[in-house]
C-alpha cells in the first residue's frame, strides 16, 4: 500500500492551528487522515518536536495511525528521518493544507516512480504547486537522504523545489496534469477565506469527493471560486519572495 507522510504542524504565521479547524464532523487533520485511508493510502503523521504539536499526536493516537516527530524547520530532514525510521523505500507527501488532495493522482505518481528506476523524485506540476493542491511529492529513500546531505540541519525548507533543482545527483520528473477535470480554483488552506471556501465545498459534496465531483460542482457554481481566489495573488507573491531567497 502507498505510504503517505502527512506533513503537519500547529505553528502557522498565516492561519495558526488550521489543522484543528472544524471540517464537518471532524477536524481538518482528522479528515485528511480519513481521506487518505479512503483512497487506500496508509498515512503516517510527520510532525515536529515542538510542544505545540502534542495535540497532533493525540489525533494520531485517537485514529490509531503511526506518527513521527522531527526537525521543526527542516521539513526535508523530517521526511528523511521518518522514512528511515519506518524503513520506507518509497513514499508520497501529503500536505495537511491540501484538504481535497487527489488520491488517484498520488497512486499514479508513486507507480510511475517505482516503474522508472532512473528517477528519484516525481515533482508536482505548476498547477498543483500554484494552489490547486492536487498532488504532493513522490520520493525514493535515496532522494531524501541525498537532499539532506546538501542542506544545513536547521535550515527552513518550506520551499522544496530549489533544493531539488540544485541537486545534480538526483533526477526528477514533473508530473503531467490530468487531462480531465481541471479546475482553476484555490484549493489549499492558508487563509480564513480558504477555510470558508473549502468548508463550503465540503457542505455541498459527498464525504470524500474525487476530482470529477469537485469539477462538476465548480462548473455548476463558478461563483464559489470567488470566495478565496484573490488570495492566490497574495500567496504567489509570498512564494516568489521565498523562492528568491534560495537563488
Amino acid at each position: 500500500m502507498l505510504r503517505g507522510l502527512i506533513t503537519v504542524r500547529t505553528l502557522s504565521s498565516r492561519l495558526p492551528g488550521k489543522c484543528f479547524l472544524s471540517f464537518g464532523k471532524y477536524s481538518v487533520l482528522e479528515y485528511i487522515i480519513l481521506r487518505s485511508k479512503y483512497y487506500k493510502i496508509n498515512p503516517i503523521i510527520c510532525t515536529t518536536n515542538h510542544k505545540s504539536d502534542n495535540k497532533i499526536i493525540d489525533i494520531a493516537n485517537k485514529l490509531k495511525i503511526q506518527y513521527f516527530r522531527g526537525s521543526i524547520n527542516n521539513k526535508i530532514k523530517r521526511w528523511r528521518d521518518c522514512a528511515n525510521h519506518f524503513d520506507l523505500n518509497f513514499f508520497h507527501t501529503i500536505d495537511a493544507d491540501d484538504v481535497f488532495f487527489c488520491g488517484e493522482e498520488m497512486h499514479a505518481s508513486i507507480k510511475y516512480l517505482k516503474n522508472n528506476q532512473k528517477l528519484d523524485i516525481i515533482y508536482p506540476s505548476k498547477l498543483s504547486s500554484s494552489g490547486s493542491a492536487i498532488l504532493g511529492y513522490s520520493f525514493t529513500n535515496r532522494a531524501v537522504n541525498e537532499l539532506v546531505k546538501q542542506i544545513p540541519q536547521n535550515r527552513d525548507t518550506e520551499m522544496i523545489n530549489p533544493y531539488i533543482e540544485k541537486n545534480k545527483k538526483l533526477k526528477y520528473k514533473i508530473f503531467r496534469d490530468p487531462i480531465n477535470y481541471k479546475y482553476k480554483a484555490r484549493m489549499t488552506l492558508d487563509y480564513i477565506e480558504d477555510y470558508i471556501f473549502l468548508d463550503t465545498l465540503r457542505s455541498k459534496l459527498t464525504m470524500f469527493p474525487n476530482r470529477k465531483n469537485i469539477f462538476d460542482l465548480l462548473k455548476k457554481q463558478p461563483e464559489l471560486k470567488k470566495i478565496n481566489y484573490k488570495k492566490n495573488v497574495v500567496w504567489k507573491k509570498n512564494q516568489l519572495l521565498k523562492t528568491n531567497k534560495y537563488k
